[in-house]
């Protein structure tokens, strides 16, 4: 059967992997190699030097193709290493249109990396696509979507945000980290470019690092394969090795992140202390439309905001058991984070503000542990968010000091 027609299950397990033909091997060799025998100069068998490629990394790259439904993958050292890379397709004097709410890496990397060699950005709220319209300007090359956006959650018409882009001759990049290939595939709406941070659902086990684009056009992967060898910021081949460990158990790891979620922004809902759910699985919430008609599953990712204060909300991340609290995301434990203090910290306050982020917001990642479990968990952290504040805002007893230690008198 031809691989376009196989399900991305099946595709996750098989695409870019063959048999080693010389053991036998049902998984792909780690080729632990910088450099490859000529039998001539310039005459090989493919492989030169382990920069330019690495028949581990050449299986890696097949699977993400596959899994894309694209014709070209190329893999990275990090989700930011394939951000930075493809930057260098531009030249000073060009211009990005970007969604406001993106990871807190991405934002750094354009304003305080590429805005001092003369790249512009303009931050809109990808959700309105009139918004888009209206902020590409002649010289824009690029719209960078994220699409469940990090940390809030919103959902952009990718296919609207294309058609109006390739009207204005700008290419699409669109972050699809959050969906992952299993949920959703920018290319099949027009897309030109796919992102990943591999680190993420794709490896899915939190044990390694790693990047992704995914392309269809042939003279845009050759000019991101240059830029891949030229810079150099690759993967080795055990970090790729892992990385196709991963995806053979990606659809079924999203099934169980999705149904979990689903479960989690349930009960966050229905709990009294509990202001706000970011979900685009819940029906109220505005980008489930659009979520449902671009997306198989809502995905594993949930943000929440208790009532009360900044220091309610910090209490309860830290009152987990279960859901630990760290910087990442997408692998099979569940993980809390703050992301104003964290993973978006480097974004000023009032940019945060301005794109919907308060501090109070907390950013769930599911996992796949029982989803009773990971109920029981939150529920006595809000509790104990509660109990601590209420504690704190006590007057200390006759046998308390003023820092609420027992007096020895006592």
């Amino acid at each position: 059967m031809p691989e376009t027609q196989l399900h991305i299950a099946t595709k996750a397990i098989h695409a870019g992997q063959f048999p080693d033909p010389s053991t036998g091997a049902i998984m792909p060799p780690v080729y632990m190699t910088s450099t490859y025998v000529q039998s001539e100069p310039a005459v090989h068998q493919g492989y030169e030097y382990s920069r330019s490629g690495n028949p581990t990394r050449t299986a890696l790259e097949a699977n993400l193709a596959g899994l894309e439904n694209g014709k070209y993958g190329l893999a990275f050292a990090s989700g930011l290493a394939a951000e930075n890379t493809l930057l260098h397709m531009l030249k000073s004097g060009d211009h990005i249109v970007s969604a406001r709410d993106v990871y807190g890496g991405t934002y750094r990397l354009f304003d305080r990396v590429w805005k001092q060699y003369g790249i512009s950005f303009t931050t809109v709220d990808t959700t309105d696509v009139m918004q888009i319209k209206n902020a590409i300007q002649p010289n824009t090359r690029l719209v960078w979507l994220e699409s469940p956006s990090n940390p809030l959650l919103t959902c952009t018409d990718i296919e609207a945000a294309v058609e109006i882009a390739h009207q204005a001759g700008v290419k699409v990049v669109v972050d699809n980290t959050f969906a992952t290939p299993v949920l959703q595939q920018p290319l099949g709406f027009g897309a030109d470019i796919v992102l990943h941070s591999v680190t993420k659902y794709l490896g899915g086990h939190s044990d390694v690092i790693g990047g992704a684009l995914v392309v269809d056009d042939d003279e845009l992967h050759e000019q991101l394969r240059f830029l891949q060898n030229s810079t150099g910021s690759v993967p080795g081949p055990m970090d790729c090795f892992l990385v196709l460990r991963g995806t053979k158990t990606l659809a079924v790891r999203m099934r169980q992140h999705c149904e979990n979620a689903m479960i989690v922004a349930n009960f966050l809902q229905q709990h009294p202390e509990v202001d706000r759910v970011f979900y685009p699985g819940l029906a109220d919430n505005e980008s489930h439309a659009i979520a449902s008609k671009q997306m198989t599953g809502f995905g594993g990712m949930v943000s929440v905001e208790l009532n009360g204060d900044l220091e309610r909300n910090r209490r309860f991340a830290s009152s987990t058991k279960l859901f630990a609290l760290a910087e990442s995301l997408g692998g099979v434990e569940s993980l809390i984070n703050h992301p104003a203090s964290m993973t978006h910290a480097s974004i000023p306050k009032a940019e945060r503000e301005k794109g919907g982020l308060k501090d109070t917001l907390m950013r769930l990642s599911v996992g796949i542990e029982d989803a009773q479990d990971l109920i029981a968990d939150l529920d006595q952290a809000i509790a104990r968010s509660r109990h601590a504040i209420v504690k704190k805002n006590q007057k200390p007893s006759a046998c308390e000091n003023g820092l609420g230690q027992l007096n020895r008198a006592c």
